[in-house]
């Protein structure tokens, strides 16, 4: 039996992955079995989130898609890649370092109109010992040259006393000290200098509210080089819920800064209170895997903002950089410890990997985190998918690529948290996976602000329906419906998964059925949280909104939500797909 067909019965394979196999053989009948079984395991790769697979390391990809069972035999290591190299199937780019600048793009854009299964192209890429498929590896340069470029623009001079007085006033607001935030003041230093910066940092540490304060001396500092112009910005996020959580800090903050006489009216209307989908601002075009926007036509913008980055994948930041103009200042805010992107690539860690590590003069800069089975992060992650980006040097300069560290700037103190509570120190531990140290300190109680439950799904249930239906219940009675709106940001219960007795599904119906005795029929009740979960353009609702389920002036139900001109109410049975919101699982409550 071969390799191909022990997979497939294997179960490793999906239809498709053996469908890309097939073609290959059909167009070439004398392939070798090893070349379709690489093929169609570098094709599972892709949707296990790996862009690239090291011949080495299959057996881990097997293990990744089921530990239940013995895989089948692989072939001694040497033997594969010889095959492969061999393959007309493959194509073997030349060393990092070997070509020019002008080279590097134009093997980056090798057969790019090929058809992947006609004699003319090829399929697979083999740098090494790792496969990629053709387009992913096409990503993965066209990626590394437009961050390549970037890194390569000469920076921008705005020091001075007047901005350095005007950085102390903007972060002196809001911080509950009398002294600036350093790191936030960085970081909007950082922002006028280049045109592009990494702003990183855990929950609550004062990401948005950086970047509401850079977007003010972004606006004044274009305004004085451009007679009063005021720059085009743009904010998106890659889902409908960040994006609405973004607008609606950096609204916060703009409001903040204006009532305490930072900034006036004036400024506050024209900088943005909305965003958008990365999708919606790159134009999506029905039926195409490209954007309106690319670098033939980038976005019309002097500063583009994007908060969650830690959810981009691979193809979609790689479309992203391209549509950015090359004076566009481009900021990407993110937490690599969240949750990474549901497709291909996990790109905001590789940047970040990137930043820390150091080049040597002869030596190309690695960005080690978007996916290559098992591979360790350079850095402090734990052994999980990787990807290596590489810069050719002469592409590249070992000057620019060394700068990445430049662009980066890591917030480390949580405004969130009041003093006395130690989350921070519990979730250190888990992103760490220090298990027996959390749950040490768990059963020792050690965690001030953290209470830790054990039991069975029923016992976890009582405990849960003893935290929440009182701040449901004061959600129910609220006086108004923005009242109501305000109420239903400040608690939430968070699930690991969706569905068993411990999940959103049984939860979620356990609090409705606590709120709601009567039961009604048609699922709305006065108090209910509705989570929007698909896009809707034309309701203007889109994945992720929350609304509340309040009666109008004439007593009948609506679902409200929020909106530019205060609540908005719409017919419940006008909504998107939607369902309870008493209960998220984390992938949901991040937007994902």
């Amino acid at each position: 039996m071969s390799l191909l067909q022990a997979l497939v019965r294997g179960g490793w394979l999906r239809s498709v992955d053996v469908g890309l196999a097939e073609s290959m053989q059909r167009a070439r009948s004398e392939t070798p079995d090893l070349v379709l079984a690489a093929a169609a395991l570098t094709s599972r790769a892709v949707a296990n989130g790996h862009s690239q697979l090291p011949m080495a390391l299959v057996s881990e990809l097997l293990l990744e898609i089921a530990n239940d069972r013995d895989p089948p035999p692989l072939p001694p290591l040497d033997e594969w890649l010889l095959v492969l190299q061999a393959s007309p199937w493959t194509a073997t780019p030349p060393p990092v370092g070997a070509a020019s600048a002008a080279n590097a793009v134009a093997v980056a854009g090798i057969a790019a109109e090929a058809a992947p299964t006609t004699a003319e192209g090829f399929v697979l890429v083999l740098e090494g010992e790792a496969l990629s498929l053709r387009r992913y590896w096409q990503y993965e340069q066209r990626l590394a040259a437009a961050i390549a470029a970037r890194l390569a623009a000469p920076r921008r001079d705005h020091e001075g006393p007047a901005l350095a007085a005007r950085v102390a006033q903007l972060f002196a607001q809001g911080q509950g000290a009398d002294r600036e935030d350093h790191a936030q003041a960085e970081a909007a230093r950082a922002a006028l200098a280049s045109n592009f910066l990494l702003l990183t940092g855990g929950p609550g540490t004062g990401k948005t509210t950086t970047v509401a304060r850079a977007l003010v001396l972004f606006a004044e500092q274009f305004a004085q080089a451009q007679a009063g112009a005021l720059p085009r910005i743009q904010l998106a996020a890659p889902t409908g819920k960040a994006a609405a959580r973004l607008a609606e800090s950096v609204r916060e903050n703009l409001a903040q800064l204006q009532a305490a006489g930072a900034i006036g009216e004036q400024l506050l209307h024209a900088l943005p209170s909305e965003a958008k989908t990365l999708h919606r601002l790159l134009g999506w075009q029905r039926g195409s895997i490209e954007f309106r926007h690319n670098a033939a036509q980038p976005l019309p913008a002097d500063l583009v903002v994007v908060d969650e980055a830690s959810m981009i994948d691979l193809p979609l930041m790689c479309k992203l950089l391209e549509a950015v103009a090359p004076d566009t200042t481009l900021i990407l805010i993110g937490d690599r410890d969240q949750l990474p992107s549901v497709e291909t690539g996990d790109v905001l860690a590789a940047l970040c990997d990137a930043a820390q590590a150091s080049v040597g003069a002869a030596s190309a800069a690695k960005l080690s985190a978007a996916s290559s089975v098992g591979a360790a992060s350079a850095a402090n992650a734990p052994a999980s998918p990787q990807l290596e980006i590489l810069f050719a040097a002469e592409a590249a300069p070992t000057t620019a690529v060394r700068g990445l560290a430049g662009h980066r700037v890591h917030l480390r103190q949580s405004h969130r948290q009041a003093g006395d509570v130690d989350v921070a120190a519990l979730a250190a531990l888990v992103r760490d996976g220090n298990d027996e140290a959390a749950i040490r300190g768990l059963n020792q109680q050690h965690f001030r602000g953290v209470a830790w439950h054990q039991g069975n799904d029923r016992a976890l249930a009582e405990a849960v329906l003893a935290q929440a239906l009182p701040p449901y219940r004061a959600l129910q009675s609220a006086p108004d419906v923005q009242a109501a709106l305000t109420a239903a940001r400040q608690f939430r219960v968070l699930a690991a998964v969706r569905e068993g007795g411990a999940g959103s599904q049984t939860l979620n119906a356990l609090i409705a059925g606590a709120l709601d005795p009567a039961r009604r029929g048609d699922g709305f009740f006065p108090g209910r949280l509705i989570l929007i979960s698909e896009n809707s353009y034309r309701h203007q609702l889109f994945n992720g909104d929350i609304g509340i389920v309040r009666a109008d002036e004439f007593g009948e139900l609506r679902v409200w939500f929020e909106a530019d001109g205060g609540p908005r109410a719409w017919l419940p049975a006008a909504l998107p797909a939607h369902e309870s919101a008493f209960a998220l699982t984390v992938h949901k409550s991040q937007g994902s």
